[in-house]
C-alpha cells in the first residue's frame, strides 16, 4: 500500500465532514481537501426542486480533487429523488445521501428532512427508487427521534424499515429534532446528545454501516465512538478548527503523507481565490470565509482573521490581502490572539 492510499480495511465512512447549509459549498470542500485526502466530504443539502427546476450546474458543480464527495438531497417524492440521484451520479458524486434530519421550518413546510422520520415506509420507497436509479451507494442521514419522544423503538423501527429497502449506511445525529419551538441552530445544541442510542443501533444492526454525528470535537471522542460504531461524522468543529483535518489521514485511514503547513495551505487558497473569485458574485471574499479557522489557536490568529474578513479589502486582489494578513499575523500583539 502506498502512503497516499487509504488502508483498504477502513470503510469509506470512517471519518467524514458533515453537510452544513451555507458552509460546505464547493469552495469549502476544496479547502478541506487540502487538509485530508481521504475523509468523505458532503455537499450542502440540495432539494429536488432546485435540481428539477433550477440551475443544475450551480448546485452540482464540483472539482475532481474533491473525491470522495457525496451529494445530499432533500425531498420526499420517490420519482423526483430518483431523477435527482441520477443527476448526481452523472455529475460524478460518489454517494447520494437523503436528508432525514434537518428540522428547519422551511424544510418542514416542504415535508422532508426530519419530518420524514415519521414516515419510514415513504423513506424506504424513496431509497428504493434512488437505488434503482443509480449504482453509487444511497445512504440516509437522520436523527434519533423527533420532538420530546425518546423511545428507542422509534429510531430502531425507522432504521429497520429503511434497511429493508436496501439502505446499508445510516449516519445518525445523536439528538432528537424538536420540530416546534427551536431554531435550526438551537436544534444543534439544545436537545441532549444520547450517543448510547446510536451505539445500540450498531449492536442491533451489526450488518449495517452506522456512523455517528453530533458534538464530536476531539480525537479522544472519535476513538471512543469508533470502538462502538463504524464511522464518525464531524460538523462544526471541522469548520471552525479545520487544521484538525490535517491529522485524519494518518490517524484514521492508515495513509500517512506529507501535509503542507498552514502557510502553504493559505497560499494554495489564495491562488484558488484568484482563479475562482472573478466568476463569483461575492468575488474571492465568498471563498476566504471558509478558511478563517485555519490558524485557530495560533498567536496572531485573531488579527489574521480580521484582515481576511475585512469587507473594505474585498475589491483588492487576494494576493495583496494575503500580504496584509501575514503582516498582521507577525505583528507584535497588544492583546491575546
Amino acid at each position: 500500500m502506498s502512503e497516499s492510499q487509504p488502508n483498504p480495511g477502513h470503510n469509506p465512512w470512517r471519518l467524514s465532514v458533515a453537510p452544513m447549509m451555507e458552509w460546505t459549498d464547493r469552495h469549502c470542500r476544496w479547502f478541506h481537501r487540502q487538509l485530508t485526502r481521504h475523509a468523505r466530504l458532503y455537499t450542502e443539502m440540495v432539494t429536488t426542486g432546485a435540481l428539477l427546476h433550477g440551475d443544475v450546474a450551480r448546485h452540482l458543480r464540483f472539482g475532481a480533487e474533491e473525491h470522495p464527495v457525496a451529494l445530499q438531497l432533500g425531498g420526499n417524492v420517490p420519482r423526483e429523488l430518483a431523477v435527482a440521484a441520477r443527476m448526481g451520479e452523472a455529475w460524478g458524486y460518489d454517494e447520494i445521501n437523503l436528508n432525514c434530519g434537518c428540522p428547519s421550518p422551511r424544510v418542514q413546510r416542504g415535508a422532508f428532512g426530519a419530518c420524514l422520520m415519521e414516515h419510514p415506509r415513504l423513506v424506504a420507497d424513496c431509497v428504493r427508487a434512488m437505488r434503482d436509479a443509480v449504482r453509487v451507494p444511497v445512504t440516509v442521514k437522520h436523527r434519533i427521534g423527533i420532538d420530546r419522544v425518546e423511545d428507542y423503538a422509534f429510531v430502531r423501527d425507522f432504521v429497520g424499515t429503511v434497511a429493508e429497502a436496501g439502505c446499508a449506511v445510516f449516519i445518525v445525529h445523536a439528538r432528537n429534532a424538536w420540530l416546534d419551538g427551536l431554531s435550526p441552530a438551537e436544534n444543534r445544541t439544545v436537545p441532549p446528545l444520547r450517543y448510547a442510542v446510536v451505539h445500540r443501533l450498531k449492536r442491533d444492526f451489526p450488518q449495517l454501516t452506522i456512523a455517528i454525528n453530533g458534538g464530536i470535537t476531539t480525537d479522544a471522542q472519535v476513538a471512543e465512538h469508533l470502538a462502538q460504531v463504524d464511522g464518525v461524522m464531524v460538523g462544526r468543529e471541522a469548520y471552525h478548527n479545520p487544521w484538525w483535518l490535517a491529522s485524519w489521514d494518518a490517524a484514521y485511514f492508515g495513509a500517512p503523507h506529507a501535509v503542507p503547513d498552514r502557510d502553504a495551505v493559505e497560499a494554495r487558497m489564495v491562488d484558488y481565490m484568484a482563479r475562482e473569485g472573478p466568476s463569483l458574485p461575492g468575488g474571492w471574499y465568498a471563498i476566504a470565509r471558509h478558511m478563517l479557522g485555519l490558524r485557530h489557536g495560533q498567536p496572531g490568529a485573531r488579527r489574521w482573521r480580521q484582515v481576511w474578513s475585512d469587507h473594505r479589502l474585498k475589491r483588492r486582489p487576494p494576493h495583496e490581502v494575503a500580504e496584509l494578513a501575514r503582516a498582521a499575523l507577525r505583528a507584535p500583539a497588544s492583546s491575546a490572539a
